[in-house]
């Protein structure tokens, strides 16, 4: 088994199957379990599950494709990365696409303390059909001593597993919790379908609407889904790229990440859809659809546990530990982002994941005390994950993507394949409609009054006043981030400087 990256003294993967399930981890997360199963019937069932497959093919596999050549090549994370494969002034991009990943993780670390608290309600027996769900949840996030305590928990648990590294870290981890994740998302969807009345639910997640394949928003809201689930464009999969084996198959591991991916929101799907179904009426079922993310899984799905037999003291543990392993599983690949490239910058990890641990924690209160704040989190960092999607194609195709191709071909077991540039130059052609439309919402639909109120939580301006800072901060660092970040393999040398003249004699190449 390897253990180091040829030429780095780097750890890698020990197998294949490690790794993919590392990118499995980054990719299945708690939006696989609220977030799809409330839009794929929202947007047209099968109709919208043919959508999103081809966006996976067109949008998710091509750019881990990339994000994986630069990771691999590199061996540094997402600032040194940019920087060798697009040149010492480009730094800068990186920095902005690791600032997104880590603005999320600012506020998804609250997220995972949600789903921990609620596991633990689950396992004291609190979901026995007497309590009110809404108001449990209401006052969990009214009360900032717990979400912030839980935020705390989360957030601690990730960093010793980080601060393991490699070997002793994420990699052991992941490759048992991934395997437990799906047995129990299973289970899930197995005990759903086997209620009464849990056809309905099947039907409202399967049964295409064939006429919907016209309608251009069921095309953006499955792209959106896509982008939003699979990590592609986060800068996740480049840094565990990072410590990948020398030879791989780059397609395959990306397909087989997104299939995986699909399964896990299929399954969770089944699960949490057809027991709705199954147990209440169809005004009950579109009432949770509408209810957001969060009051799906913790008001409206949890409020169903007591009715199903073996609900309270078995499903509804398994639930909430279903969200806690995926949350936890892509919050990993969120800390490790971040201590790659503080690493990268020269810090050793031993020092750099209690800063990332500490100032992540730091920065996740606002999101623990107030929903509004964590909404604007959510709204502005979501949507620029497809800016940072961007900067990925466009490293790839100021590398050269027909170069890349051949440089993957060399290192992968099977070929690339024509398809890949052609995807890659393809990409600013999509990213222009989707992100376009997510500009149209906000100025039409979320903040029509306010749109260019920085304050308002989903206005088109609090989304450009944020992003805009974060490009001038990276912008102006650039010179920093290209002078520190270590050498890697695709460094260019730099010229050792001429030795100074000695005192009283003139250089004679000085003019």
């Amino acid at each position: 088994m390897a253990n180091e990256s040829p030429g780095t003294g780097r750890e890698v993967f020990g197998s294949r199957f490690t790794f993919v399930a590392a990118g499995i981890g980054m990719a299945v997360g708690t939006g696989n379990l609220w977030r799809f199963p409330r839009v794929v019937g929202e947007w047209g069932g099968g109709a919208f599950l043919i959508a999103i497959v081809i966006a996976n093919l067109v949008w998710a596999i091509p750019l881990l494709m990339a994000e994986s050549f630069m990771g691999s090549k590199t061996r540094l994370g997402t600032i040194g990365a940019f920087r060798d494969i697009m040149g010492r002034r480009f730094a800068w991009m990186g920095g902005f696409m690791g600032f997104v990943a880590v603005g999320i993780l600012f506020y998804y670390s609250v997220v995972c303390g949600w789903a921990i608290r609620y596991f633990i309600y689950a396992i004291t027996g609190r979901f026995d059909g007497t309590t009110d769900t809404e108001g449990l949840w209401n006052g969990l996030t009214s009360t900032p001593w717990q979400t912030i305590l839980f935020h705390a928990i989360a957030i601690s648990l990730v960093g010793v597993i980080v601060y393991r590294g490699l070997k002793g870290g994420f990699e052991v981890i992941l490759k048992y919790t991934i395997p437990v994740l799906f047995a129990i998302l299973a289970i899930l969807a197995v005990r759903a379908m086997m209620l009464s009345g849990a056809s309905e639910g099947l039907r409202y997640l399967f049964v295409p609407e064939w006429g919907l394949l016209t309608d251009a928003q069921v095309w953006l809201e499955a792209f959106t889904q896509m982008a939003f689930s699979t990590g592609a464009g986060w800068g996740l999969y480049l840094t565990l790229s990072v410590y990948l084996r020398k030879r791989e198959d780059f397609a395959l591991n990306a397909a087989t990440v997104c299939s995986a991916n699909l399964l896990a929101s299929l399954l969770a799907g089944i699960a949490v859809m057809a027991t709705i179904f199954a147990l209440r009426t169809p005004e009950f079922a579109t009432a949770a659809a509408q209810a957001g993310n969060e009051g799906l899984a913790f008001v409206y799905f949890a409020e169903l546990f007591g009715e199903m037999p073996g609900g309270t003291w078995f499903f509804a543990p398994l639930f909430f530990l279903a969200l806690t392993l995926a949350g936890l599983s892509s919050l990993l690949a969120m800390a490790e982002l971040a201590t790659r490239n503080v690493q990268d910058m020269g810090m050793p990890r031993r020092r750099a994941v209690p800063w990332v641990v500490g100032v992540a924690f730091l920065a996740g209160i606002p999101s623990a005390v107030s929903l509004d704040f964590f909404a604007n989190q959510d709204f502005v960092w979501g949507v620029g994950l497809l800016i940072s999607g961007l900067l990925a194609a466009v490293a790839m195709m100021k590398y050269g993507v027909e170069r890349a191709r051949a440089e993957l071909d060399a290192d992968s077991d099977f070929g690339v394949g024509a398809w890949w540039p052609g995807l890659i130059r393809l990409f600013p052609v999509i990213f222009v409609a989707l992100f376009g439309w997510w500009i149209y919402r906000a100025i039409d639909e979320f903040a029509p009054d306010t749109w260019w109120d920085p304050f308002e939580p989903y206005s088109l301006m609090t989304m450009l006043v944020q992003w805009g800072a974060v490009f001038v901060a990276m912008y102006a660092l650039n010179g920093v981030f290209a002078r520190r970040i270590v050498a890697g393999p695709l460094t260019p040398a730099v010229a050792a400087p001429a030795p100074e003249a000695p005192p009283g004699r003139r250089d004679p190449e000085r003019k």
